[in-house]
């Protein structure tokens, strides 16, 4: 079993986010590219979308995007901050890892959070430079 594995069932407001994922791959490629997202798309997607920029060697995961409804309070200081660079706020916690295995596995990732302040992550690869060069992502509550 992959670690961070889809569940059978995609909790329903991750759904727009994948399905606009699936739609920018060309051609039968595993993952799309990431130079095809357009983030006004995003914040039509009506959940908590955001882009994470991904760097190699050494392994770096550098918050690009956050919609308007992952932008508040702890987490608006986020964009264009490493995520190594300190602790992350909830809904980020295990974002490290979920990312690491993203990109190593070269497929989709879940992680969800039970108990209060519940909540699912997506994290959706994307190609770019001849790499996985940025994390499509979406985070809801359950």
């Amino acid at each position: 079993m992959t670690p961070f594995a889809l569940p059978e069932k995609l909790d329903r407001d991750l759904v727009p986010v994948q399905s606009y994922w699936d739609g920018l791959r060309r051609a039968g490629n595993e993952m799309p590219f990431w130079d095809d997202v357009k983030q006004p798309v995003l914040e039509e997607l009506g959940t908590g979308a955001l882009l994470i920029d991904v760097f190699a060697q050494p392994e770096r995961f550098r918050f690009n995007f956050l919609s308007r409804a992952l932008n508040q309070g702890a987490a608006s200081t986020l964009k264009g901050r490493f995520a190594d660079e300190g602790a992350l706020p909830h809904p980020f916690e295990y974002l490290r890892a979920q990312a690491s295995a993203a990109v190593e596995a070269r497929k989709p990732t879940y992680y969800r959070h039970e108990g209060d302040g519940g909540y699912a992550r997506l994290l959706l690869p994307m190609w770019g430079d001849g790499r996985i060069s940025m994390l499509l992502g979406a985070i809801s509550s359950v």
